[in-house]
């Protein structure tokens, strides 16, 4: 199992960079490179729902052929950010709120067996490690700097991964990661938003110390469904 001790320390010196670097899939290639800009400009709101993404235009920007510029588009129409349509220009997905529920309570679902496995798996050091991070959190949250605050919030979900004891389980979460980064930061970023994560953070860390897995179970559950409420209650304006 990897260091979470030294995990810890590396995501301090790490905080300055985009929250959804720390769960882009691919490798430091060309056409990976490419992926991850355009993925970051999407996660960023600089890239809309239904953007059109002219395959000239992305290749005059990132000086190369065209070929890469389909194959990074490829890849991100598998991770869910980019829709391609036979005979359409490639676009950002544009999200309907049945996609967001589904997605929600799926990763409701695998994010609470995560922490009930936690509980039964982490060692007192590597929950102490999760208990360092919402710290961070909080000190975020007193500056509400909701830019660290998330960064810090995707370090914390990539360790609860490597210390639950179920790498498979890890694996399909982090496949959801990527596609609601950017919902969770409208989520977060909603009056008292960031406020009410911080607190369930802190709720959870106590259930992890005091090895209580069927409280970390269901509020887990119920933490990611809140946020799913958050963004009924106030709407989105990427969902068609």
């Amino acid at each position: 199992m990897p260091d979470v001790s030294q995990a810890f320390v590396d995501t301090e010196a790490e905080l300055s960079s985009s929250e959804s670097s720390a769960v882009l899939p691919w490798p430091d290639s060309l056409v990976g490179s490419i992926a991850k800009e355009i993925a970051a400009d999407i996660v960023a709101g600089r890239l809309s729902a239904g953007h059109d993404l002219n395959s000239v235009d992305l290749a005059r920007r990132f000086e190369t052929s065209r070929t890469p510029i389909r194959e990074a588009l490829l890849l991100l129409e598998k991770e869910g950010l980019v829709e391609i349509e036979l005979h359409r220009r490639p676009r950002v997905r544009r999200w309907t709120w049945t996609d967001i529920c589904e997605l929600y309570h799926v990763r409701a679902a695998l994010s609470a067996l995560i922490s009930e496995l936690i509980v039964e798996n982490a060692t007192d050091e590597q929950i102490e490690v999760l208990a360092g991070l919402q710290k961070h959190l909080a000190i975020a949250n007193e500056a509400f700097d909701i830019d660290t605050y998330l960064r810090i919030a995707v370090s914390f979900r990539e360790t609860e991964m490597i210390v639950c004891g179920n790498s498979q389980l890890a694996l399909l979460l982090k496949q959801l990661e990527l596609r609601t980064i950017q919902l969770r930061r409208y989520a977060v970023s909603q009056p008292d938003g960031m406020h009410e994560s911080c607190v369930d953070c802190g709720r959870l860390v106590r259930a992890y110390q005091e090895r209580d897995a069927k409280l970390a179970f269901v509020l887990r559950r119920s933490f990611v469904l809140r946020g799913l409420e958050r963004i009924r209650r106030f709407g989105w304006k990427e969902m068609e």
